[in-house]
């Protein structure tokens, strides 16, 4: 073992002739714990959000998605879909169009966002999974029928236990001319039977409502066009490597495809952005816990003053004595990191098993705190503990082996 580490252990459990020595040293072990756990706890609990979230999105959201780079709607190529569909990792292609409405129930108005899918899209999105009342049904005889967001549903107060009342859809006309005498000729008007309300997150929830694709058809008139083609892949499918397919078949500059990430890449950086802040806040922790091990290791130092002279006098250069007192500030830093290391794993388990903090105002989704643990929170964490106590320990130990010079030359 490394004679400089052996002693700088005995310096860590050997008892000191000044007290306060042991308490500063135990309030920085204490501080480096805390910081260590806090840190890795409020790093799991944004990771248990961030994967509620992106579950919650990618109930709604498909794997892949391809979309026009300019305008609304693109006149899908049969037989690039057919390509597409033939690509190993591919489960289905669904026609997506969608638009924005005016949506009237009895006395009410609301503005949403029609989006007809075909008979394909339940195996592209799990939205007949976030039901929450009524079914997921588009058809029904020969009515065409809506799912709607639960924000859609409230604000028209639609009851789907009344089979009578439709919903009455106004759709601006693509073509022809507004007359200023007759402006309800501007829109195109139909009627949907409600029959089904989802919940997912608040963004669909109270902006979509699911139709038919033939009832979208009739009213743009777009009888091939279509504003984006959602694609399911496989469980153990590479989404980029497909992806890069998917590029070389449509090899076009006027359509682009979007993975999950890029469909909400803002959500995704919010995310990113407010981890990364709370990490760099509570790291400000461990600094300041950094702050007691220079003192504690300052006070060791004038304490083993005459341990120094005596190693000094045995043939021990500086650089042996910088190492001693540069391994007691690492110890001290990696122990209580250690420790903090087991209580933050001891305490995410507890919260996943039995739910100890619960949320305030819990909705149907969660009742309590989510936790997740990711390995690179454990390194990072790791890492930053290292760097701090390397830098808390180097002014010490410097200090030790230039005051173990002053005393040869005494």
């Amino acid at each position: 073992m490394n004679l400089a580490l052996r002693i700088a252990k005995r310096y860590l459990i050997s008892k000191k002739s000044t007290n306060a020595i042991n308490i500063i040293a135990g309030v920085s072990m204490l501080g480096m714990m805390v910081g260590t756990a806090a840190l890795i706890l409020v790093l799991s609990v944004f990771n248990g959000f961030e994967d509620l979230v992106t579950s919650l999105y990618n109930t709604f959201n498909p794997d892949l998605k391809i979309v026009p780079v300019q305008g609304k709607v693109f006149n899908p190529d049969s037989m690039q879909l057919v390509q597409i569909r033939r690509i190993e990792g591919v489960k289905a292609v669904s026609e997506v169009l969608e638009e924005n409405a005016l949506l009237r129930y009895r006395e009410k108005d609301y503005i949403t966002r029609l989006k007809g899918v075909d008979s394909v899209f339940r195996e592209v999105s799990q939205v007949d999974s976030a039901i929450i009342d009524g079914i997921f049904r588009l058809t029904e005889s020969e009515a065409d029928c809506a799912v709607l967001g639960l924000g859609v549903l409230s604000s028209l107060g639609v009851n789907l236990q009344n089979q009578f009342a439709r919903l009455t859809v106004f759709m601006p006309r693509r073509e022809g001319k507004v007359s200023t005498f007759m402006p309800e000729q501007a829109f195109q008007q139909a009627s949907l039977l409600p029959v089904g309300a989802f919940a997912i997150q608040q963004d669909f929830d109270s902006k979509y409502a699911i139709v038919p694709m033939r009832f979208m058809r009739q009213l743009l008139n777009y009888p091939t066009q279509v504003s984006a083609l959602e694609i399911a892949l496989q469980p153990n499918a590479n989404t980029q490597t497909i992806k890069a397919a998917i590029e070389k078949i449509t090899a076009t500059s006027e359509l682009k495809i979007l993975d999950r990430y890029q469909q909400d890449e803002f959500l995704y950086k919010v995310m990113k952005t407010e981890k990364w802040a709370v990490y760099f806040i509570l790291t400000f922790i461990l600094i300041v816990s950094a702050f007691n091990i220079i003192g504690s290791l300052s006070m060791l130092v004038i304490e083993k003053k005459q341990d120094v002279s005596i190693l000094k006098a045995m043939g021990a250069t500086r650089g042996f004595i910088r190492r001693i007192f540069f391994f007691e500030g690492v110890l001290l830093s990696l122990i209580g990191a250690s420790i903090g290391v087991g209580m933050a794993v001891l305490l995410c388990l507890a919260q996943q098993h039995f739910k100890l903090i619960k949320l305030q105002g819990a909705s149907f989704l969660i009742d309590a705190y989510p936790v997740s643990m990711r390995i690179t929170d454990f390194v990072l964490v790791f890492v930053t503990v290292v760097v701090i106590s390397v830098l808390a320990s180097v002014f010490p130990a410097r200090r030790a082996s230039e005051q173990s010079a002053i005393l040869q030359e005494e």
